[in-house]
This record gives C-alpha cells, structure tokens and sequence, in this order.
C-alpha cells in the first residue's frame, strides 16, 4: 500500500463506515437499536474525556460534569421553555463548553496532576448537588422529563428514528475533532501535552490552547448529554455520578489514550459488554474487571494500538503509542 494513498483510504472509510450503518435498524430488534443508540452516545463522551486527559495530557475529570450540564439543558430548554429537541443538542454542547471554560480556570492557574483531578472530580460532584437541590429547574432527585416530540413526522420515541440523528451528530463531532487535531490548534495541543514549558518558550499561547480544548471537550460532551436525555427520556442527578466517571474513563483506557477510533472502540466494548454479562447475575461486575484488568495488561495503549500494528490504514498522527 502506498503511503500517499493512505490519506484517501482513510477518508473512504471514515464516510464508509457510517452508510453501512444507515442500514442497523432494519436489522436489529428494539433492544438492541437501544443498546446501538447507547454506544453512539458513549462513544462522543469517551472522545471528549480523551481530548483532554489524551491529547491535552491534563488528569481531569470534569467530563461527567460536562455530559450533566448536557443533558439537563437539553432537558429544560425542552419541557420548560418548549423549544424543539433538535435545536437543543448544539445549545447543550455550548452549555456543555461554558462548563468546560469552568473547568479550564484551575489548569489555568498551575494546578497540574492529582490536584487537579480533585478538583474536576469535586467540580462534577458540585454539579450534581446542583442538579437535587435546585429543584424548581432541574426538578430534584425526580429529574426532568422530556416532552414526546416527532421529527419529520417521525415519533423521537422509536429508537429507530433517534439513531438516524444520533448518527448524524456522531459523525459530525468526530469529523469535525479529527479536523481539529489535524490543524495549528491540533499540534498545539500535542506540543501542551509533550512540554507545556517548551511550548510557550516558543511563543504558543498555552493557556489559551488549554482552555480552547476544554471547551472543545465541553462541547462534544455536552452534545452527548442532550442525545443522552432524549435516549432515556427522563433525567436523573444519579446518571451523572462516580459510576458514569468510572465507566467512562475505562472506555478512554481500553480503546487507547489520544485515539479517536479507541474512543469508538472502547465505547462500543465496554457497552456492549454488561449486556452479555446480564447472563451472570451477581458477578458481572467481576467479569467486566477481569475483562477490562485482562485487555489493559494485553493492550497497555489500548485497542487503537492493536489495529495500528495490523495496517497502516488505522494510524492517528496525534496518538502516542
């Protein structure tokens, strides 16, 4: 294969890939296009949480807080003020960045490593707090309701329609981060992560780019969370505690830090797999950490990196193996 063609090929199947899936729901019963719709919405918090502890190279873990302020936005611009859920999802993703500029404040001022994972992680559960206590708007420990709503004369309550449009969002948001690494603001992040110091010797606006990625994050993340409140319908405080984090950051560790398709990979794996694990009542939680602990000894930079090794094809300019 020769190398001036790889960027081609990759192009034919990054757009490949989604029209094959075009095809999913008329393949697939009602449990499992919901199972599909999870995996899609999984995949985009997984890429947003890997944007900054990936390619930035900064431990937070503010990005529940982020998926949070998504989906409660969504939620209220929906049944409180009656807007239309499909014009909620890019307003969700600038809620979700404003939560990101937030966030970017304490990587601002110096604070680097496990100080500031505490504080991310405090940041997400102060969110929470938010979303019982300030119960007028976010409706308590109830949660929020969504409105049933139709697209196109299409009921939002069929999985079926709402993978066509969590589709459409996915594809956009990944093409539109992969585009992003790929830029000046792309290198300038990897520069972040290699040597902060070097980097803004040479000029670069570090904490600009630190709070640009953030933001980014924020955004993608908090799309996810508006497709997350119509998927289930109904949001709780608790989809949006520890449990989530975990969850999520095992994806960003088994698909591989810094890759995009890791995101995906490891967002469809780990959710995908507590379905099957349904057949062990009582230890699938056991299973899902043997299985998670088995692929990270395997695989220590993830699934990407087994799909590197096999072709060219699968290579990320801004991911470090």
């Amino acid at each position: 294969m020769q190398v001036s063609s790889l960027p081609r090929l990759r192009r034919r199947l990054f757009w490949a890939v989604p029209v094959l899936l075009l095809a999913l729901p008329l393949l697939t019963n009602e449990y499992t296009q919901f199972v599909a719709n999870g995996m899609l919405i999984a995949a985009l918090v997984t890429l947003g949480f890997s944007l900054v502890i990936g390619n930035l190279g900064q431990l937070a873990f503010a990005n529940t807080a982020f998926f949070g302020l998504g989906a409660y936005a969504s939620a209220i611009l929906s049944a409180t003020l009656g807007l239309p859920w499909i014009v909620t999802i890019p307003l969700s993703g600038l809620v979700g960045a404003l939560g990101g500029f937030v966030a970017s404040s304490a990587a601002l001022r110096g604070i680097r490593a496990y100080y500031l994972a505490i504080i991310t992680l405090a940041f997400g559960e102060l969110m929470r707090w938010v979303y019982v206590h300030a119960r007028p708007v976010t409706g308590g420990t109830n949660g929020l309701a969504l409105p049933k709503e139709t697209l196109f004369g299409f009921s939002l309550s069929d999985d079926k329609v709402k993978f066509y449009v969590f589709l459409l969002v996915a594809v956009l948001l990944i093409k539109a981060t992969s585009n992003l690494l790929r830029s000046r603001l792309g290198r300038a992040i990897m520069a972040v992560r290699e040597n902060e110091v070097a980097t803004a010797s040479l000029g670069i606006p570090t904490a600009r780019i630190i709070l640009m990625t953030f933001a980014w994050s924020g955004f993608v993340t908090g799309c996810a969370g508006a497709l997350f409140a119509r998927h289930v319908g109904h949001v709780f405080p608790e989809s949006f505690g520890m449990i989530q984090l975990i969850s999520s950051f095992a994806m960003v560790l088994v698909g591989g830090l810094g890759s995009i398709l890791g995101a995906v990979l490891g967002a469809v794996l780990l959710t995908a797999l507590p379905e099957y694990l349904r057949a062990f009542p009582g230890l699938e939680e056991l299973f899902f950490g043997l299985i998670v602990g088995a692929v990270l000894l395997v695989l220590p930079m993830g699934l990407a990196s087994l799909l590197r090794r096999a072709s060219p094809l699968f290579s990320e300019r801004y991911y470090r193996e």
